[in-house]
């Protein structure tokens, strides 16, 4: 009789224990808007519909421009890909997949990151090489068109032809400015992209332990 109730007074010990060990549920009180992946999906909106209206800036100085040099695709993309993380927030997102649903948003949103990481980086390039070279043009106006040369001296030197510029200030100056605003806002997405894909890949493969050993014989393992 004894030994029957010592035997239900260590299990309840030790079920007490197990509670006292678990961790503390999270604070209710908790910013929202910081935790993940709202504040990443939030930052790729923003820098998505930025690139996107600079673009369609661009645009409007001339519509002979082409579409590497007015990337309102990429800020398209990545639009649609910030959508996608408001969705996994939306579904409870959790470390570990609690459901295929979770599984397929997280590893279609892990993807969508990279890939809109490589498209921040190209239109970076792009933006780069156009900077600089409109910063060397010497344009001179013809007709309703704005025609514009790297060096005026030189015969066979690549022409460049913008319809529809009634100033070739705007060529020199506000498209140069714009292109300036281009590599910095794929910038600071490109830099938002891959801090999402690395906290996806991190809650999936990277799970820290630390360890509490208790006895001799047996230890016991929470995560951090």
């Amino acid at each position: 009789m004894g030994q029957g109730q010592k035997g239900s007074s260590d299990k309840e010990e030790k079920k007490k224990k197990k509670r006292d060990e678990s961790p503390a549920p999270e604070d209710s009180h908790k910013c929202r808007v910081c935790r993940f992946p709202l504040l990443v999906a939030l930052l790729q909106l923003l820098l998505g519909a930025a690139v996107t209206v600079v673009a369609f800036l661009m645009l409007a100085i001339s519509p002979s421009l082409m579409a590497r040099e007015t990337p309102h695709w990429a800020g398209i993309i990545l639009c649609l890909v910030s959508i996608l993380g408001l969705i996994l927030y939306c579904i409870n997102y959790h470390p570990d997949e609690r459901s295929s649903i979770q599984f397929i948003v997280k590893l279609l949103y892990f993807v969508l990151c990279t890939i809109g990481l490589v498209i921040s980086v190209l239109v970076i390039a792009f933006s780069g090489h156009h900077y600089s070279q409109t910063g060397s043009f010497r344009c001179q106006q013809a007709g309703e068109d704005c025609v514009c040369r790297l060096d005026q001296e030189d015969p066979i030197a690549r022409t460049f032809s913008y319809e529809g510029v009634s100033d070739c200030e705007a060529i020199t100056g506000t498209l140069t400015l714009y292109f300036l605003l281009q590599i910095v806002l794929n910038l600071l997405q490109a830099v938002v992209c891959a801090i999402g894909a690395f906290i996806m890949w991190k809650h999936r493969y990277q799970v820290f332990f630390a360890g509490l050993q208790i006895g001799s014989s047996s230890s016991q393992w929470q995560n951090v």
